[in-house]
């Protein structure tokens, strides 16, 4: 039985490999909502690997790729849903990047992605949540979990030797997620959370809010939300009423929009995002301005590699069905095999093509680990003189 089921497999590699085709992979990231700044750049970066592999000439016998986009809201489970249904059912693509935000990234893999055996790549969802989550190995992330990020958050600020924190969190899967995993961390390093306080996107007053922060106290107020929509307005209403004038932005908040609407108003204030100061790093970004979009935004790095891990898991299968190559992910993003920076592509297809093995570092430095996620490494900002600036990485 088992030597049936591999000549199958073997068959299906050899159909996948016969001639070339059209390759479509769906950026299924969030267009509209409360991450739209960032949304643009995730989705150059994913053309720029498309590109990247169909000038190469060498994926599958002469393949091209195309990319098809589609909305999720970012924190829309339904149109998330929607969208991932249209990519598979209607464009018919053969892989997905994406989710963008955890909530809807479970929605879209549980009720579509994983009934129709398609593989889906996230760059930024991040939710402990989604390790544990039944995904019959569909399921993989570039960017690191949570729980990683809660911990170097706690990290920062003992660094920084600030005790005593309030939390505000954006009332769903990530907010809560993250928050949960900070304060663990936090109070394991000795610290305080005074408050850990929800907060709901999309109103107009968050007075309330503020006010109960205010009265909780802390050196700094942790806003764990999104910069294009509540975090926005909590920090906003904490600068009104003096409130807090120093604030901790993890991921969701540090984007180009921050840097704009409050690098020169928190003076001091610091946070994280997935980063890292490698070789592929520097590549990618000169890659990207080259193409003309902005590297340096918040997961545009993920987004190239999320995209090229799925057509060198192809090229190693030999095949463009997500049941086959899914298996050949994790084999490509790590070692053993010949290192591949962000503009190799062309090389990686040609070892793979040789019957050698890659291990694909990218522009994000991908090391997979236990449920297929990120290992993570994080790039330390603080806003100094009106601007964003790195001061770090860990």
């Amino acid at each position: 039985m088992k030597k049936l089921l591999l000549a199958t497999v073997a068959s299906a590699a050899l159909a996948g490999a016969a001639s070339a085709e059209e390759i479509k992979l769906g950026v299924l990231v969030g267009f509209t909502g409360p991450l739209e700044s960032i949304a643009p750049d995730m989705d150059a970066a994913v053309k720029m690997a498309a590109k990247e592999a169909t000038d190469s000439g060498l994926l599958l016998d002469g393949s091209t790729v195309t990319t098809i986009t589609a909305d999720t809201g970012c924190v829309d489970a339904n149109l998330s849903v929607a969208s991932a249904e249209r990519l598979i059912t209607a464009d018919n693509v053969d892989g997905i990047v994406g989710g963008m935000c955890s909530g809807e990234t479970s929605a879209a893999l549980l009720n579509v992605a994983v009934p129709n055996g398609m593989v889906m790549i996230s760059p930024s969802a991040t939710s402990p949540g989604l390790s544990t989550v039944e995904d019959k190995g569909l399921f993989f992330r570039t960017a690191p979990s949570d729980a990683r990020q809660g911990q170097v958050m706690a990290d920062i600020l003992k660094d920084r030797g600030i005790n005593s924190v309030a939390v505000t969190y954006t009332n769903n899967d990530y907010g809560k997620g993250l928050a949960d995993s900070f304060q663990q961390a936090f109070e394991a390093n000795g610290g305080s959370v005074t408050i850990n306080a929800a907060h709901e996107d999309g109103k107009g007053d968050y007075s309330a809010e503020v006010g109960a922060l205010a009265a909780a106290g802390g050196e700094v107020l942790v806003v764990a939300g999104y910069v294009d929509q509540g975090g926005a307005g909590i920090v906003n209403g904490s600068l009104d009423t003096g409130a807090f004038d120093t604030f901790m932005f993890p991921d969701g908040m540090v984007s180009e929009a921050l840097e704009t609407n409050f690098a020169a108003k928190t003076e001091g204030s610091f946070g994280q995002h997935p980063g890292n100061d490698s070789e592929g790093g520097a590549r990618f970004s000169e890659l990207g301005k080259a193409a003309g979009f902005n590297p340096t935004n918040a997961f545009a790095p993920e987004s190239y590699d999320a995209a090229a891990l799925i057509l060198l898991a192809m090229q190693a299968a030999g095949s463009t069905d997500p049941q086959v190559y899914k298996e050949k992910i994790m084999e490509v993003a790590n070692a053993p095999g010949e290192l591949i920076l962000p503009g190799e592509l062309a090389k990686a297809f040609q070892i793979l093509k040789d019957g050698g093995d890659v291990d694909f570092v990218g522009a994000s430095a991908v090391e997979l680990i236990g449920p297929g996620e990120s290992a993570g490494n994080y790039r330390e900002i603080e806003m100094k003189d009106g601007k964003m600036t790195t001061v770090g990485f860990r």
